[in-house]
């Protein structure tokens, strides 16, 4: 007998609309599948068996975040098939800070009505993340929200686990001042600060649609422009290179995440000319009247992770970094000092 509730239909919620979402989902999540996937689809956990061989003492390392206020520009743009790799990316990029190496992904899925088309769209995103990270998609909620949240509004959140060898784990005890720092170039905004941008270019009045000369692009293309995914390339850095420690740039832009990997007593020396900017944040900065102080406190600036390695193995870094796809530099370095970091 099929699972149907007239009364709960009437309520707002349509148990149909979720089967005929999880149906359009399968052949995406399928494709994020690694050896250690043990349960597919429909469980009511999802199962996954490390490959521990050869590692003496594996800690698991986890994260959880979500896409915040950027959602918003996918909804106003009717574009929901990037958002997903956002909400990877989020989790991912702060697991391997420790030198942990993403396993698999759990996402959960708020929506004001299900739809399942749109479902299918912002899993497929989720799915091309958990690709690019090497982890698996081996579960997630999808929970319809009538009545509080408007029917075309939803929020996406995710969770991740990784796995270290415990000897492995990245901790700054072995920095050093003449450690050279690595940029990590970012896409753009990523998914930090959107509702300062929302506010400065006024996006529910805007027309994200238009062509943007010194963006190339449109201005909603720019602003939903996903957040790179950086595992593959930082473990093998790490892998190549004596890696001291590494920086997620979110939230709190340099100034609140350098200084997380950073010892007492040593700084992040940074001068501001060698930070490759692009083009959004100088168009952001500049129609919002904000203080430089201020950009380098809310955003990347066009750097997404901070590597600091040993002067003599940086070049090994660097060839490790550009063979996976980064076109990494070198940004400063650490010195003695008390304040963690100086932009200069």
């Amino acid at each position: 007998m099929r699972s149907y509730s007239e009364s709960y239909r009437q309520a707002g919620v349509d148990i149909e609309a979720g089967y005929e979402g999880v149906k359009r989902m399968r052949k995406h999540v399928e494709r994020t599948f690694t050896p250690g996937v043990l349960s597919g689809i429909g469980g009511f956990g999802g199962l996954f068996a490390p490959d521990t061989a050869g590692m003496r003492q594996p800690v698991l390392v986890s994260g959880t975040d979500g896409v915040g206020t950027k959602q918003r520009i996918a909804q106003l743009m009717g574009k929901h098939d990037t958002v997903g790799i956002d909400c990877v990316a989020m989790c991912v990029n702060d697991i391997i800070c420790c030198g942990a190496k993403p396993l698999f992904f759990l996402d959960y899925l708020a929506i004001g009505r299900n739809d399942p088309a749109r479902v299918e769209e912002l899993v497929s995103g989720v799915a091309e993340g958990c690709c690019q990270a090497g982890c698996a998609l081996i579960g997630g909620e999808t929970a319809e929200h009538p009545g509080t949240m408007a029917p075309e509004d939803y929020d996406l959140a995710g969770f991740s686990v990784g796995i270290v060898e415990k000897d492995a784990i990245l901790d700054s005890a072995a920095m050093r001042a003449g450690d050279v720092i690595l940029a990590l170039p970012s896409s753009g905004l990523h998914s930090n600060g959107y509702s300062l941008v929302r506010k400065v270019f006024d996006v529910e009045r805007a027309d994200l649609g238009q062509y943007v000369p010194e963006l190339g692009t449109t201005l909603g293309e720019a602003l939903l422009t996903p957040t790179v995914i950086y595992v593959k390339p930082v473990l093998a850095a790490i892998a190549a290179a004596e890696v001291h420690g590494v920086s997620h740039i979110t939230g709190g832009g340099f100034y609140e995440n350098i200084p997380r990997s950073i010892p007492e007593g040593l700084c992040a020396r940074i001068e501001k000319g060698d930070v490759r900017t692009p083009a959004i944040f100088p168009l952001l900065q500049r129609t919002g009247e904000i203080p430089e102080r201020d950009m380098f406190n809310t955003y990347n600036m066009g750097v997404g992770m901070t590597l600091m390695v040993s002067p003599e193995t940086a070049d090994a870094a660097l060839r490790a970094l550009r063979a996976g796809g980064c076109d990494a530099y070198v940004l400063g370095e650490i010195v003695p000092g008390e304040e963690k970091i100086a932009l200069i």
